[in-house]
């Protein structure tokens, strides 16, 4: 990658290498394991006129989520953050039953359901097509398209203007990051709201979750490159919030540039917190690659140390970043026997790169391992809650990220 894709600039820094691997949501049928894998570089630049952290467009975003294996509803803590999220909206935009609200990429309904329940009148535009039918299942209207501007317009034109556009958890993955914000500027009203989530690379550097890089994930954001990156389609961000999902996240409250106004005052603290990090220039990026290593280094000693003392080791989870992770490592199942995952998508398939059987959340019970890998380390809380059994037959969870740490099961 040469280009930055937000504003064309040429310099472009490398800031972590992470190899080859196959996209993370792809997993394996027992009928594909002897099939070849396609890979791709996964290495990560930080453009230094900007400041956008990105990977190169290497696969298309309808290669990924025609059909997509993750839903969102799997998660309790993270319906449940969608479900305060709705209500904090609602009070703080005074959203009633004449309002109308649009999530792009909206996955099964996880989060309009709770605008469904108040009574607003909603739509989710979702481009896969297995979950966008979950979500019309629940109860939630939801057109099955990838936002653009030519959507955007398309929406607006058939149910009228949007007074608050969700775009949770997307706005790193599409390459078209311009043609993507002028979609969301379509939609929503000329005094409406823009609320975005994406992960905050500010943590991402600070606590080494490299992991989350893959290739679904085009770009990595600061409050300053999203502030550019809103702009570049009309919108001005006024006030950011900091969040600890994905480890981590900004939550964006922009609006149209003509009635905007000023940023609040902890946008501009974040701002100052980013430059202190080095985040605004080159020198917060340098020392991430060696840090990274670390992790590897720590992760693959413990595996190997526990197989040669006879210890059973399986995974917990089969998340996108977990897959990264377990690539990045080189493991394979004579060092993690297995991974359980609560979505019945997953089981019976294979991780991909790696080939580690995917099975339902029961085997661990039944199999008392002597230690958990918790691939899903952003859900500790709930995750540690959930397997607080292992404690009885004396299991230990182990949490690869920021660094390697191993605990009891009962332990938080």
């Amino acid at each position: 990658m040469t280009t930055c894709r937000l504003c064309g600039s040429t310099s472009m820094e490398s800031v972590v290498d992470l190899g080859a691997t196959p996209p993370c949501e792809r997993f394996l049928t027992a009928a594909q394991l002897d099939e070849p894998e396609i890979t791709y570089p996964l290495h990560l630049q930080v453009c230094t006129g900007c400041w956008l952290a990105q990977i190169p467009p290497l696969i298309t975003p309808e290669e990924t989520f025609t059909e997509y294996a993750y839903f969102s509803s799997y998660s309790e803590s993270w319906v449940e953050h969608a479900r305060r999220f709705v209500a904090g909206a609602v009070d703080r935009l005074g959203l009633d039953r004449d309002s109308f609200v649009v999530e792009v990429a909206s996955n099964d309904g996880y989060l309009l359901k709770h605008v469904v329940t108040q009574g607003i009148r909603c739509l989710g535009v979702e481009p896969s097509v297995n979950v966008g039918q979950a979500a019309r299942a629940a109860g939630v209207p939801t057109l099955t398209a990838f936002l653009n501007p030519e959507t955007g317009e398309a929406v607006r034109a058939e149910h009228g203007p949007a007074d608050l556009v969700v775009a949770n958890n997307v706005y790193a993955h599409i390459p078209d990051v311009i043609g993507f914000t002028r979609g969301l500027r379509a939609m929503v009203a000329g005094d409406g709201w823009v609320s975005i989530e994406v992960q905050h690379l500010l943590t991402l550097i600070e606590q080494n979750q490299y992991d989350t890089i893959y290739h679904e994930h085009f770009q990595y954001y600061t409050v300053e490159s999203a502030r550019r990156a809103l702009a570049s389609g009309g919108l001005s961000l006024v006030d950011v919030e900091l969040l600890p999902t994905h480890g981590g996240s900004i939550r964006l409250w922009a609006r149209p540039a003509e009635v905007a106004g000023e940023p609040t005052r902890r946008m501009a603290d974040v701002l100052a917190a980013e430059k202190a990090a080095g985040l605004h220039e080159l020198s917060g990026y340098t020392e991430f690659a060696a840090r990274v290593t670390r992790v590897r280094h720590d992760l693959l000693k413990f595996l190997v140390a526990a197989a040669e003392e006879g210890k059973t080791v399986v995974g917990y989870g089969a998340p996108g970043k977990g897959n990264t992770l377990l690539n990045h490592c080189g493991i394979r199942p004579d060092l993690l026997a297995y991974t359980v995952d609560r979505n019945p998508y997953k089981h019976g398939r294979f991780t991909p790169g790696t080939r580690i059987p995917v099975l339902p959340p029961e085997r661990i019970a039944a199999d008392r391992p002597d230690y958990v890998l918790v691939l899903p380390w952003n859900l500790r809380a709930e995750l540690t809650e959930q397997l607080s059994y292992v404690d009885q037959w004396g299991g230990k969870l182990v949490f690869p990220v920021p660094r390697l740490e191993i605990v009891e099961g009962k332990a938080s």
